[in-house]
């Protein structure tokens, strides 16, 4: 396995924080029909049609070459009705992008933001708000509030949940609890180790190259889907040559910077896949050739700002040559 360093740069506790916001940068699409789950199916990485009212499944969407054109939690609150949480600004081109195959399908494809919110919540008093309800299991669905709570994994203790439902309950919710910043919610994001995809990284990485699979992201035993073949000789081959590494830095960093290695300046190394700054702590997700590891790296250009490489929540596997 390979064991991502640890950084000796001190980071922040998040077991204090705690409140709610409102996450204006996720945005959600509506199925609804008798063939939205089994259409979906087609069309993403990840089992839809097995997917139960209790579990939120992450998904990607790709192109014919495997490269990742959007991230994905779905839920699937009825038989015949599926959510899909994605970045806000990616939403138009995939909405669109997935209308273009609807056809004959008997599903009806909207972009739901305008009614539906999500609410991110943290830490004490979130649980608090919740009750019993904040046992519910990472990636775990139960109804609340008229609405729907999605439990995440845990982030240096800190626990996390997702509410979806109606804009006005959610501003109700929100108002209800502690404000909390943004940028604490994008740094523990990029604590997560879980990607998402947003505008600057369309169509920039297999999933593999993000840890995709190994957070649940891809299903290996479903049918096809646009991509499939490329992801699956890339799972099998075991070709992965670049990861998700989570990395700290002396300045802000932003999705799609690219990451040099002066060992080898002469082409990136990487990209910044997702970001976040609080307390003075700049971290960022960003996708690394494995040959790079121990390495000095700089974000931007070569004369950029320094890296440290900091610790995922999960190993990743040894990446072994192609055959």
């Amino acid at each position: 396995m390979i064991m991502t360093p640890m950084s000796s740069i001190q980071l922040p506790d998040p077991t204090s924080w705690g409140g709610a916001l409102l996450l204006s940068d996720l945005g959600i699409i509506q199925a609804e029909g008798p063939d939205a789950a089994n259409f979906l199916h087609g069309q993403f990485s990840q089992d839809v049609n097995g997917q139960t009212a209790q579990e939120a499944r992450l998904a990607a969407y790709c192109s014919a070459k495997g490269r990742m054109l959007a991230s994905l939690l779905n839920l699937r609150p009825q038989a015949e009705q599926v959510l899909m949480l994605t970045d806000s600004q990616v939403l138009p081109g995939l909405l669109k992008r997935l209308s273009m195959f609807v056809m004959r399908s008997k599903l009806k494809l909207s972009d739901a933001s305008a009614s539906l919110a999500v609410v991110g919540m943290l830490g004490a008093p979130a649980a608090a708000r919740l009750g019993e309800a904040s046992g519910v299991a990472a990636w775990g669905v139960q109804p609340f509030l008229g609405g729907w709570l999605i439990g995440l994994p845990a982030v240096l203790g800190a626990q996390r949940w997702y509410w979806v439902g109606a804009q006005a309950d959610a501003q109700a919710l929100v108002a209800a609890l502690p404000s909390l910043e943004a940028g604490a919610w994008q740094w523990l994001d990029v604590m997560s180790g879980i990607p998402r995809i947003e505008a600057s990284t369309v169509d920039q990485f297999v999933p593999q190259m993000i840890n995709f699979e190994l957070i649940g992201g891809v299903n290996f035993k479903k049918g096809c889907y646009p991509g499939q073949e490329v992801v699956a000789r890339s799972q099998y081959r075991g070709t992965t040559k670049r990861r998700a590494l989570v990395a700290h830095g002396g300045a802000p960093l932003s999705p799609g910077q690219e990451v040099f290695n002066l060992a080898d300046p002469g082409q990136p190394a990487g990209l910044v896949i997702n970001s976040g700054s609080v307390n003075g702590t700049h971290s960022a997700l960003v996708e690394l050739k494995l040959s790079a590891l121990g390495s000095e790296l700089r974000a931007g250009a070569v004369d950029g700002p320094a890296l440290t490489l900091g610790s995922l929540p999960y190993e990743l596997p040894q990446a072994e040559e192609a055959a």
